[in-house]
């Protein structure tokens, strides 16, 4: 009796305990359920509120589209033309024309607004080139004028004369060297070697080399220059032009 009685009790027990969980299982709130479609709208939302907050940034600091003030333009100066003495304009309206098919009477009237230039520049043979101590011009040619006729062969001995134009005496170490020419008038330079050959500033003298005709005929020339102590050439080059003709 007892052996059956003890799982009948236990039964009870057990279907008792179950029932009692059972009720207190009815009125529970049940777990809460995860949305994973709700988790992405929000997401989206959130991602487009940025975008649209850095887009009205951006328009807020945009530059203007207002255009940049237009430059002023500088008036240019006007230039009138140049009128007659009456003081109209000079027929068709161009400036004047200078004529220079007269030889005898060229027109030399100066335009207006230009200042005529000076005499021309004096020929090489008459310029001094120097300083104030060492300077040299050439006065005249006192033998052989330039394009002097001589026979081939014929020794010759041109002369010119020079005034020391400088304040230095050309005394021993100065020279009248050549410096450009045919050689074969067999050129050579003059060295300032004796006491009487010596010129002292501001004196005259007459200065000359020894040469020789060639022998082929033809139009032959070579140029000197005083030169001083020290190697500097000055003063106004000197010239022999010569016609060697049979």
């Amino acid at each position: 009796m007892l052996v059956r009685k003890f799982p009948r009790h236990t039964l009870m027990i057990l279907l008792t305990a179950a029932l009692a969980l059972v009720a207190c299982n009815v009125g529970a709130t049940p777990a809460p359920t995860v949305d994973i479609n709700a988790i992405n709208t929000a997401a989206v939302a959130t991602a487009m509120g940025q975008i649209s907050a850095q887009l009205t940034q951006t328009a807020l600091v945009a530059p203007s589209n207002t255009p940049p003030p237009s430059d002023t333009p500088i008036p240019l100066a006007s230039f009138a033309l140049p009128t007659s003495a009456s003081g109209s304009p000079t027929p068709g309206g161009g400036l004047p024309t200078v004529s220079f098919n007269s030889t005898a009477n060229p027109n030399t009237t100066p335009l207006a607004g230009f200042t005529p230039i000076g005499s021309p520049i004096a020929p090489a043979a008459t310029t001094s080139l120097g300083d104030a101590c060492n300077n040299s011009v050439y006065i005249a040619d006192v033998t052989y004028p330039d394009n002097t006729e001589i026979k081939p062969g014929v020794d010759f001995e041109k002369i010119w004369r020079v005034q020391n134009s400088g304040t230095c005496t050309w005394d021993e170490g100065y020279k009248l060297a050549f410096i450009n020419g045919d050689k074969a008038l067999d050129p050579v330079s003059f060295e300032f070697k004796r006491s009487e050959d010596f010129v002292s500033g501001g004196a005259t003298a007459d200065i000359g080399v020894n040469l020789t005709a060639p022998l082929a005929e033809g139009k032959y020339t070579a140029t000197w220059q005083m030169q001083s102590d020290s190697g500097v050439y000055f003063g106004t080059p000197l010239t022999v032009v010569i016609v060697v003709k049979k």
